[in-house]
């Protein structure tokens, strides 16, 4: 059995770059994924302007009365210029007039009919925007990989963008086995049923790592039925995700399935998860994970954010350190992934247990506001150090 550490290792191997893009429009791009590096077309400001209401003068004249020649608000394009005893009303926002260098706020001044007197010490340049003094043209701005929000779709329309070329969103197709399945809105016959929740699980998940998810049928343990909806996801999904029949079961047939294909690991020495198998087509991934519902969802976390954050050239910034509260001792060898809870007190950040069931079969409400400590040591003590991985 191989470690978690690698088993990324090996997924590495497998991922090549993912090259689906298309255009949208900026109103349309909130979460999306840059596919291309942003460049200014233009300076910002182009032309000095004046960043509060005041004066335009000369600063080599500062210690002598100034007469208003003009005024100049934003929006506006006068050829404007001062000399030596002048000065021009000028707006926030406005351009500069020729020859100007200093911008003399309007509560720094005493005015008398058409002439002005400073009243405040100030220095050269004072409330005046230099050209290029936000960005220069050419200007690499937001990288290729960046994650869309309010602020640089703001930067994206100020540079004068209205189409950019974002990732498309990978197509996860999701397919939950087991004969004792029922879907949404059906009944349970008999106490051997249960209602499925890994496939609305998941879509959830694959939804917040900024992808399709695609929802099958529940399927029923048949194995050429199995095999028949596994082909054709693959023909339309970047992952295929299967839960279930992975174990040792006489009806386990996906452990037999994925076989066909390129396979990538059949155990990781985890828990939950350790007969998860990850299989490789074509840059296509298929995940066949267990069927408890926990499991699954560990286990497609651990993995299938891993290669979507990896095509998306996402920053896999979701491990963390924290301080364990209380204490906890393990039995076995695998790296256990333990639902925790995170307290942040004192500028320092706090993991503990409280209420949360362990193990492959553990409610899934656990997961709820949780995060999910990562422990590879027998025992755990009071206030030390552990990993932590957050959920997405």
């Amino acid at each position: 059995m191989i470690t978690y550490k690698q088993a990324l290792s090996l997924l590495d191997l497998h991922i090549k770059d993912y090259n689906f893009i298309e255009k949208v429009s900026i109103t349309e791009c909130l979460d999306r994924i840059l596919a291309q590096d942003i460049s200014a077309m233009d300076d910002n400001p182009s032309f000095a302007t004046a960043s509060m209401d005041g004066y335009a003068i000369s600063f080599s004249s500062l210690d002598k009365a100034f007469k208003i020649v003009g005024e100049i608000a934003a929006g506006e394009f006068k050829d404007l210029s001062i000399s030596e005893n002048t000065c021009i009303k000028t707006m926030t926002g406005a351009l500069m007039p020729k020859n100007s260098d200093t911008l003399v706020p309007v509560e720094f001044v005493e005015r008398e009919g058409d002439e002005i007197r400073i009243k405040e010490k100030l220095r050269k340049g004072f409330a005046v925007r230099k050209v290029a003094e936000c960005y220069k043209k050419g200007e690499i701005l937001l990288k290729k990989g960046t994650k869309l929000g309010f602020a640089e779709i703001a930067l994206l329309a100020e540079l004068g963008y209205f189409h950019i070329t974002v990732f498309k969103k990978p197509v996860i197709s999701i397919l939950s086995t087991g004969s004792e399945l029922k879907d949404l809105g059906e009944s349970l016959q008999n106490p051997a049923q249960l209602r499925s929740s890994n496939h609305i699980a998941l879509a959830n998940i694959a939804k917040k790592l900024h992808s399709k998810p695609v929802l099958y049928p529940l399927l029923k343990d048949d194995k050429d039925e199995i095999a028949f909806h596994l082909e054709s996801a693959l023909q339309s999904s970047d992952i295929v995700v299967s839960t279930g029949g992975v174990s040792m079961g006489d009806f386990d047939f996906l452990k037999e399935l994925v076989k066909d294909y390129e396979l990538i690991f059949d155990k990781v020495c985890i828990k939950p998860g350790k007969h998860v198998k990850i299989a490789s087509f074509e840059n296509k991934f298929i995940l066949a994970l267990p069927g408890f519902a926990y499991s699954a969802i560990c286990t497609f976390t651990l993995f299938a954010r891993h290669i979507i954050y990896t095509w998306l050239l996402q920053e896999k910034n979701y491990y963390l350190k924290a301080y364990f509260q209380g204490s906890h001792a393990k039995e076995h060898d695998l790296l256990e992934f333990l639902t925790c809870n995170l307290v942040f007190k004192d500028a320092k950040i706090y993991a503990n247990l409280e209420g949360k069931k362990q193990g492959s079969s553990a409610i899934i409400s656990n997961l709820s506001k949780a995060a999910l400590l990562m422990n590879d040591k027998k025992e755990i003590k009071e206030n030390e150090l552990v990993d932590i991985l957050l959920l997405p």
